[in-house]
């Protein structure tokens, strides 16, 4: 498929962008990869909607992006390796896949690993009629709207990242920038969470936690951050370095599946590391 069969649409929200025009069933043209990663570079989360995709399809559609892996979660075997089944359905009374129907405070995937998710893919098999929607905040303008004593606060620090599930986190816990330079943009992200991030390195108990929920607090405004409401076939990807998301909880009795890809990153550097700019 070409570039001329493509439309690019804006959210009109804090971020994202909505593809129109691509059946992801079918290869696409070198020239129309370009403008997609040109695309998700600039809007941090692109969506397709009415998609009809085989386990292969979407494995082969993120390879245009990355190096699709098997997540680091442990799941039953599986026909193709890179699928990581999210869901909440269970089947001969075991679950069929990860992370129920609960809520999921914003994170950027995999932090808690010392090379983070880069890219996240996620497609909708099955979606509840209520709830489940995701959120996501953009971590570019949460940077940039601070004010410059807090800037200058925040740049030689670091904080470590823990997953909630003690068995999870690696032997090493994750140390990562507070503000981080995305690799491939050069521009300036406020890398914390708060389902993921523990506490700032180098300051006290207190202090630190002010600190970190003042960051997190502004960060997630709403002026920053835009819901995406799930259908049936919706493929969206989005840029674990300078996006977080949260799910919605949703009613146990609705099922949800949905399919995942994920690739990883390097080490996130700091805001004193020069980077070229893309």
């Amino acid at each position: 498929m070409t570039t001329q069969d493509m439309q690019l649409i804006l959210t009109g929200g804090a971020l994202g962008v909505e593809v129109r025009g691509l059946d992801l069933r079918n290869a696409l043209s070198a020239e129309t990869v370009h403008h997609l990663r040109a695309a998700f570079l600039d809007h941090g989360v692109l969506f397709l909607r009415d998609q009809q995709l085989s386990e292969v399809d979407q494995v082969r559609f993120s390879r245009y992006f990355g190096d699709p892996v098997p997540h680091v979660r442990e799941q039953p075997d599986r026909p193709i390796p890179e699928i990581f089944i999210i869901s909440n359905v269970e089947e001969k009374g075991r679950p069929i896949g990860a992370l129920g129907n609960e809520e999921i405070k914003f994170h950027s995937d995999l932090s808690y690993m010392p090379r983070p998710g880069s890219i996240s893919m996620l497609y909708a098999v099955e979606v509840p009629e209520a709830g489940g929607d995701t959120m996501w905040a953009n971590l570019y303008t949460a940077y940039e709207t601070l004010d410059e004593q807090t800037k200058t606060r925040i740049a030689r620090l670091r904080a470590i990242h823990k997953h909630p599930r003690p068995q999870q986190n690696p032997p090493v816990p994750a140390s990562h920038p507070v503000v981080c330079v995305h690799p491939e943009t050069g521009r300036k992200v406020l890398y914390v969470s708060p389902h993921l991030t523990s506490h700032i390195e180098g300051l006290g108990a207190e202090e630190g936690q002010v600190l970190l929920n003042r960051l997190i607090t502004h960060a997630t405004q709403p002026r920053f951050v835009w819901t995406h409401r799930w259908r049936v076939g919706d493929l969206l990807m989005w840029d674990n370095r300078c996006t977080m998301h949260r799910r919605e909880s949703f009613d146990n009795t609705q099922r949800r599946i949905m399919k995942r890809t994920q690739m990883f990153g390097d080490e996130p550097k700091g805001d004193l590391v020069t980077h070229p700019t893309a």
